[in-house]
C-alpha cells in the first residue's frame, strides 16, 4: 500500500492523460446478472498486494450477482483519489494508517478502531464511506540480515544506535516521510544513520545481500518478513500507523446496494489476515501465479464463492 513501491511517473501521467479508462492487471469479467444495475468499479493501487486483493473483493461481489469493471495496477494515490472522490472509481481496498497521512496529509492515531473512525471523517465530505476493517495490514517493516542482527545485539529501531553507521536503501520518497527514514532520524535519533535511495525493491534487496546497505523498507506482507535470512526490526517508537485493510466505497453504491452488499463485502474483511496476504503475494510475485487466479482459489478455500 504502499508508498513505498516503485511509482512510474511516466506510466501515470499517460493513465491520467486518458481518464483512468485503462484497466491492468486483470481482465473485466462477465458481470452477474442476478442483481443487475450499473457495474461497481473496483480499482487498485499499482502494487501486488492492493491487485489482489481488489480482485478478492471484486470477484466475491461477482459470486453474489454484482456486476464489477474492474480497473487495476491505477498508481499512487495522488492519482487513485481524485477518480475516488469523482466517483469514477466506486470502490478501492485501502490501508488505514497510509490513507490518513498519504492521502489527506493528516498524523494518523495508533489504534486501528481511531484510524477507521479519523478516516471516515476525512472521507466522509468526499462522498466516500467505509466498511469494515481486516485484521490484515500492509505495512512498512524494516529488515536486515540476520546475522549481522544477532551478532550485534539488534532486535529494535532502537538499536541501530549499537551501530557504527546505518544506511537505509528506499524509495526517494522514504527520505521525508516519517514513517520511514525521516523518523529515523526525527523519532529515533539517529545520528548514525545515512540514507541511500534505491528505486526498485530486487536492487535494494541484492544491495542488503551484500552488506552495501543495512536496513531496507518492505511491506509486512512480503516473503521476505518471514524469511530466516532476515530478521524485522521493532518499530518501539511506533513511526509506522497501524495499516489495517479497508474497503473504502461511493456512498452512492453503498446507499444503493444496501446492507447485502455490506455482508458481502464485510464477510471478505473478516477472513483477511497479514499472515494470509503474504502467502497471496508470494503466490503472486515469486511464484508467477496470476493475481485473479490467487484471489478466486482463496474465496473459495474461505467458502465465499
Amino acid at each position: 500500500m504502499r508508498w513505498t513501491r516503485n511509482i512510474r511517473v511516466a506510466a501515470l501521467l499517460a493513465t491520467a492523460a486518458l481518464g483512468l479508462t485503462a484497466c491492468g492487471g486483470g481482465s473485466d469479467q462477465p458481470a452477474a446478472p442476478s442483481k443487475g444495475g450499473a457495474p461497481i468499479v473496483v480499482a487498485s493501487f499499482n502494487f501486488t498486494d492492493s491487485q489482489i486483493l481488489a480482485e478478492i473483493y471484486a470477484s466475491a461481489l461477482e459470486a453474489k450477482g454484482y456486476p464489477v469493471t474492474r480497473k487495476l495496477n491505477l498508481g499512487s494515490r495522488e492519482l487513485v483519489y481524485p477518480s475516488l472522490k469523482s466517483g469514477e472509481l466506486q470502490f478501492l481496498p485501502e490501508y488505514q494508517g497510509a490513507a490518513i497521512t498519504t492521502g489527506f496529509g493528516k498524523e494518523a492515531t495508533k489504534d486501528a478502531k481511531a484510524e477507521h473512525d479519523q478516516l471516515e471523517k476525512l472521507f466522509a465530505p468526499e462522498g466516500v464511506g467505509l466498511l469494515n476493517y481486516a485484521a490484515a495490514e500492509d505495512k512498512n517493516t524494516y529488515i536486515m540480515k540476520a546475522d549481522v542482527a544477532k551478532s550485534k545485539g539488534i532486535a529494535s529501531i532502537s538499536d541501530l544506535k549499537k551501530l557504527d553507521k546505518v544506511v537505509m536503501a528506499g524509495p526517494p520518497e522514504c527520505e521525508k516521510r516519517l514513517p520511514c527514514f525521516k523518523g529515523f532520524k526525527d523519532v529515533y535519533k539517529l545520528a548514525n544513520a545515512t540514507f541511500q535511495t534505491v528505486q526498485e525493491a530486487g536492487p535494494r534487496v541484492q544491495q542488503l545481500n551484500s552488506g552495501a546497505v543495512t536496513v531496507i523498507p518492505v511491506d509486512s506482507v512480503s516473503p521476505l518478513v518471514g524469511d530466516s535470512q532476515y530478521v524485522a526490526l521493532k518499530d518501539d517508537l511506533t513511526i509506522v500507523p497501524t495499516e489495517n485493510v479497508v474497503p473504502a466505497v461511493n456512498k452512492k453504491v453503498l446507499d444503493e446496494r444496501g446492507t447485502d452488499f455490506a455482508t458481502v463485502v464485510n464477510a471478505v474483511s473478516a477472513k483477511l489476515t497479514t499472515d494470509g496476504m503474504r502467502e497471496l503475494n508470494k503466490r503472486v510475485d515469486a511464484d508467477g501465479e496470476p493475481a485473479a487466479d490467487v484471489a478466486k482459489d482463496w474465496l473459495k478455500q474461505q467458502g465465499l464463492s
